[in-house]
Parts: C-alpha cells; structure tokens; sequence
C-alpha cells in the first residue's frame, strides 16, 4: 500500500463560479469532501503542493489526510477536473472513508523479469491488455500495484489474473472468469512464416462441362 499523503487546506464559506475563480487568482484549488453520510465540506488547498500530488500516477489510489482547521479528514481521490486549456487542476472531489469503507479503484500493474521470460527471449511480445485492473477493496488497504513474474510464461502463453497474488479483501470487480491481463504474442514477421509454411496448396480446379483436349490429356 502506496504511503498517506497529508495536506493542509482551509475550509471555505463561498462557493460558486465567481468563488472559485478568486480562489485560483490567490493559487488556492476548490475542493469538496463528501461521504460517510455527512455534509459536504467545501475546502480550497494550495495549488502548488495539490499539483505535485496530482501529477503523480498513484495519487487516485492513495489515501489522503486533509488537515482543515485543526481536524483531520481521511478521504479518497475521487474525481479531478483539469482546465482543458492550460491543464491545471481545477477541482478535486474526496471522498471520506473508513476503515470499514470498501472502494472500487484501478491498481496499475507491474511485470517482473521480462529479460528472462522464456517466450520473450524465443523472440515473442509482451502485449499487455490491461495495463491496471479494477478490484473492490478496502479503503484502508489500497495495493501500491500488483506484480506479475514472467519466468515461466511461454511463447503462446496467456498471463491471466489468476497469475496474480491478490491480497487479503482485495477482489477483481469481474469475477465471472480468469480474464486475460496480457499475452506473450509472436512477432508479426513470425506468424506470417509460420502460416505461409502450414497452408496447404491450392487444389487444381476443372470447369465443369467444358470438353478437355484430347491431345493435352495424353500429355
């Protein structure tokens, strides 16, 4: 599990277009935290440490402290909303949480000794078909990411979500099956060598009705 972030923000009493846009004059960020059957808390944090968080690739599934006026929050990215211009971060909803609050997020996933994978060393690609999976766990418990160890895996060989050791309340939102995380595919130029070596000849064709000549059927 990925380390608790902690931020210092301050609680707003105005809220609105007009609101926010002062705030981001002053380099403060809008904010909202919600949840837990409690009422929304307004909050603006400073833009610069906000924007270090936000760029980092874990941030949606890391739990953050919000300190506001002395209490502390426990909350959950939920949503952020970049400018679509300058691409700054202009909201960002939490969402409060428990120890009892399970969530639903995309864990990224990580693959491990691909130098020694025997199908990738055979000359195969690693095509990955899902680069993070979805799980239901634990607020308090989020994995970091999960790692999948290639060495055993084959040219041919699927690496599916049973290859990867799930922790305790740590569950796959699809369970119905063992789906396909990634493959270890044969290069292009390969498969077209194999199939052009495998594919039978074309059958002589004959026009039906058509008299064949005597003389070339001798031949």
């Amino acid at each position: 599990m990925s380390d608790t972030i902690v931020l210092e923000a301050q609680a707003r009493d105005r809220v609105g277009k007009g609101a926010s846009r002062e705030l981001r004059r002053n380099k403060l960020v809008p904010a909202v935290i919600y949840g837990d059957k409690k009422d929304p808390l307004s909050i603006a944090l400073p833009f610069k440490e906000l924007s270090k968080q936000t760029s980092s690739r874990g941030f949606m599934t890391s739990l953050v402290d919000i300190n506001v006026d002395g209490k502390k929050h426990s909350v959950l990215p939920k949503d952020i909303q970049f400018d679509p211009v300058r691409d700054f971060v202009t909201h960002v909803d939490f969402l409060r949480v428990s120890s009892k609050t399970v969530v639903t997020v995309e864990i990224p996933v990580h693959f491990l000794n691909e130098e020694e994978c025997p199908g990738l060393k055979a000359g195969g690609v690693l095509n990955i078909v899902r680069h993070a999976v979805e799980v239901n766990c634990p607020a308090s418990a989020i994995p970091e990411f999960f790692e999948i160890d290639l060495l055993k895996f084959e040219l041919g060989d699927s690496v599916n979500i049973s290859a990867v050791a799930l922790p305790d309340g740590v569950a796959p939102t699809i369970s119905d099956r063992d789906f396909t995380i990634a493959t270890i595919a044969s290069p292009a130029g390969l498969k077209s060598e194999d199939d052009d070596t495998g594919a039978p000849e074309a059958p002589e064709t004959e026009v039906i009705g058509e008299k064949k000549d005597d003389d070339a059927s001798a031949e």
